[in-house]
């Protein structure tokens, strides 16, 4: 369907012709102006912009030609369809040439046809301009990337204000969901890293990595993961053209495995990455090689979510498998990086993860009370780098 109030703007010296077709198209439910000559259609393009342009190229002189030249050169994301009774194929070069989007030959019998052709070339022109803004972010995106990796070389106390500006916003909500993170690094740069974002209209993604090593060189990886999910989502929605995309988890962590190994950073990743799908409250979780386990509390009671996979940028071959569980109510899931088992009592790392979900059902599902039971302090020195993921639906 068109959008509501799309204006288009009919040129055409045949009072019938024109009376006709913008007939039809008004019971479409499109705004129709009329032009019946090329100055008229020139001067009401200019001072009312709409979306699509359907012309007679055979105006007095042929200045349908003119016409279309100086609309596609002044506005190239306006739409122009050519209407002639003349179906010779240099003048259909020549229309496409000048940039027309269609071209439809006169007597127009099945006005169907005419509408059909409309449609898709609004669709066409709407795309056009949604991947151009897309391409435009994601150029913003790498131009502050690459600015972001030139001053973590030259300062790191610049790097480590990159790193807090990449994180995303803590807390943050969408609609019934809420997420929030804790990232305290052992050194001034981290190689961990945490991130959530809208994905489409009806889904949420989010992922916890956790980089081989410490410092600057890995956290120079979390970089490249910020831009290889952002480029990987920005693929996906060029490729189906849709607002709704399927970025699955076991995808991203292939496309992140052989990212890493192609570029020889000597550097793997451990990872946990999900899809919340809001329309089928479903959760879709694959994960990369990552311990501890994401820790599922609902009802009083905390556990594991099962799951297994090999570390992202070290095997060619790894393959990596989706999890979907249906979602409670009201829940609150944990995602945490392995540095928290170091601030667990006990003697064995068996009995340190049989403890970790008994704390967080201890801090009733809440990062405030998970931190606490950790005895994490920002400011103290950690052996190693420690991030927490939280997000829930509906959570106290």
């Amino acid at each position: 369907m068109q959008l509501p109030g799309t204006t288009l703007l009919v040129i055409d010296d045949d009072d019938h012709v024109r009376q006709s077709i913008s007939a039809h198209l008004e019971r479409g439910g499109y705004d129709v102006l009329q032009a019946s000559d090329a100055s008229d259609g020139l001067a009401m393009f200019t001072a009312q912009r709409p979306a699509l342009v359907l012309c007679d190229l055979h105006l007095g002189n042929s200045r349908g030609f003119e016409v279309v030249r100086q609309i596609t050169e002044s506005d190239p994301d306006t739409s122009v369809i050519v209407v002639s009774a003349d179906g010779v194929m240099a003048d259909v070069v020549e229309a496409l040439r000048l940039g027309a989007s269609d071209y439809l030959i006169k007597p127009l019998e099945d006005l169907m046809v005419l509408e059909h052709a409309v449609r898709r070339s609004l669709d066409r022109s709407r795309l056009r301009i949604e991947n151009q803004r897309i391409r435009e972010r994601l150029e913003r995106a790498n131009r502050e990337l690459e600015n972001h990796l030139k001053e973590l070389r030259d300062d790191q106390a610049a790097g480590h204000q990159v790193q807090l500006n990449m994180l995303p916003a803590t807390p943050w909500s969408s609609g019934e969901y809420r997420f929030e993170h804790r990232l305290i690094p052992s050194l001034y740069l981290s190689g961990d890293f945490v991130d959530y974002f809208r994905v489409s209209d009806s889904q949420l993604a989010f992922y916890l990595a956790d980089v081989s090593g410490h410092g600057s060189s890995s956290a120079f990886v979390t970089v490249l993961l910020k831009f290889m999910t952002t480029r990987l989502m920005y693929e996906q929605r060029k490729a189906d053209n849709v607002a709704r995309i399927e970025f699955k988890p076991s995808d991203v962590l292939g496309h992140i495995n052989r990212s890493l190994i192609s570029c020889k950073l000597g550097k793997h990743v451990t990872m946990l990455g999900g899809v919340i799908d809001e329309q089928k409250q479903t959760l879709t979780y694959s994960i990369g090689g990552h311990l501890p386990l994401p820790i599922m509390f609902t009802g009083g009671e905390a556990h594991y979510l099962q799951g297994k996979g090999r570390p992202v940028g070290l095997f060619e071959d790894a393959e990596y498998h989706n999890e979907v569980i249906e979602l409670p109510e009201q829940f609150s899931l944990a995602l945490c990086s392995d540095g928290v088992l170091d601030c667990l009592s006990g003697t064995t790392l068996k009995e340190k993860e049989a403890r970790l979900p008994q704390l967080f059902a201890e801090s009733n599902g809440e990062l405030r009370g998970l931190l606490a039971g950790l005895g994490l302090d920002p400011n103290k020195t950690m052996p190693d780098d420690i991030s927490v993921l939280v997000l829930g639906r509906n959570a106290e």
